[in-house]
């Protein structure tokens, strides 16, 4: 079975085409600047490269250049449209609509539409590649919405409740939703096979760490509570995003800069965190900053490692037990120092790490110590393929 997974933006589609017996990537690319100049940029093993500017004035084009080269005799891995079986569409947020995997029908993303509220920077570009999927490909072919924030649908209500007015839970749905849970799935998943343990056996802290960070408590195989709250705004201090801030700065600082409170969100989640305190929002150039002396940038890594030691110890108390801590995503998988520093902090909880294994960046590793009582492991996230192998069980569940 063929399936491509599609990550729609307002501006860009990202999309990978799976080989399910194997679980291996075909070919991937990317569409950039839809409605305005237009770039595309195509990779498959074996294959040349293509990238070239193009007119992509909406999604519905841009999906047909993305069948256009799956299918191309130069640069395609299928001779026809038809071997797709499938198409996964990755959606940030689900809404109180969403707790789990489903097939695409009108009703369907009209929902989630709907909520484009709770997401407004990411919904409108998913609606955009489902209809323009459905637009090139037609109703024959079946698609499948996987949601961020379906995984978090377990979190208990004593951990998703927002200590507010109730009746702004019942009637706005103004809770916690969470984010990263394909992620979270995923890298939890492929941990308790590295424990040799059922995941209902496990309690494993997943610290997502990239330009957007979560931690995710997940307690018998399902998340029990995440740091990432109502949006993605909350939590851990991130490259553009602040995390954690007391509400009654937001009005006093609302006041003083004379901004109103979208303003200033506005810059709560695009000019803030790691850029807010020192000017650089890539991880790469902080730790080089920070190597070469620079004050800032040493205390925004320092708030990074504390707020992590923070959750992770928080979690594992409220889970009652500890398993594994695991890191993943960008800076989890490829920043040795941040592996180091955290877990010196987690050490009373029975974390221990060889920091000869921990020299290493992007690989699947168990960097625990013999004597470590919690492990620790490196597991790249593949959020893609987590898409893709929903999307084959729910389309082999309708043809039975």
């Amino acid at each position: 079975m063929n399936i491509l997974v599609i990550n729609g933006g307002s501006s860009s589609l990202k999309y990978q085409l799976f080989d399910m017996e194997t679980r291996t990537v075909q070919a991937k690319g990317q569409c950039e600047r839809i409605g305005l100049d237009g770039h595309m940029k195509h990779t498959a093993p074996g294959k040349p490269t293509y990238e070239e500017d193009l007119p992509l004035p909406d999604h519905a084009v841009a999906i047909k250049h993305v069948v256009d080269k799956l299918t191309d005799p130069v640069y395609g891995v299928i001779s026809d449209m038809k071997e797709i079986d499938a198409v996964g569409h990755r959606i940030v947020h689900g809404g109180s609509y969403f707790t789990e995997t489903v097939l695409v029908d009108e009703e369907v993303t009209n929902k989630i539409e709907e909520i484009t509220p709770f997401a407004p920077l990411h919904q409108p570009g998913h609606v955009m590649g489902i209809r323009g999927c459905r637009a090139v490909m037609g109703d024959e072919v079946p698609m499948t919405v996987v949601f961020d924030t379906a995984f978090h649908a377990t979190i208990p209500a004593e951990n998703h409740v927002f200590a507010i007015n109730y009746e702004y839970y019942e009637k706005y749905k103004v809770r916690r939703y969470g984010f990263h849970g394909t992620s979270h799935r995923y890298v939890s998943g492929r941990c308790a096979e590295l424990l040799g343990k059922k995941p209902e056996d496990c309690n494993i802290v997943v610290c997502h760490l990239g330009n957007g960070s979560s931690i995710c408590a997940v307690k018998g195989g399902k998340s029990y509570n995440t740091s990432m709250g109502f949006g993605p705004l909350d939590g851990l201090p991130m490259g553009t995003r602040s995390g954690l801030i007391d509400a009654t700065a937001v009005d006093y600082l609302c006041k003083v800069l004379n901004k109103d409170v979208s303003e200033f969100v506005t810059e709560l989640n695009k000019k803030s965190g790691f850029a807010g305190i020192c000017g650089m929002a890539d991880f790469r150039d902080i730790t080089a900053a920070a190597e070469a002396g620079d004050e800032k940038a040493q205390l925004a890594r320092e708030m990074l490692v504390h707020s992590i030691i923070r959750f992770v110890a928080g979690y594992a108390v409220e889970m009652g037990s500890l398993d594994a801590v695991v890191f993943t995503a960008g800076i989890g998988e490829n920043t040795q120092w941040v592996r180091e520093k955290v877990c010196e902090g987690l050490a009373m909880l029975g974390v221990k790490i060889d920091l000869e294994k921990n020299n290493c960046r992007g690989k699947e590793i168990d960097l625990s110590t013999e004597d470590a009582t919690v492990r620790t492991f490196i597991i790249p996230t593949n959020e893609e393929l987590m898409i893709a192998i929903d999307t084959e069980r729910i389309v082999k569940e309708m043809k039975k």
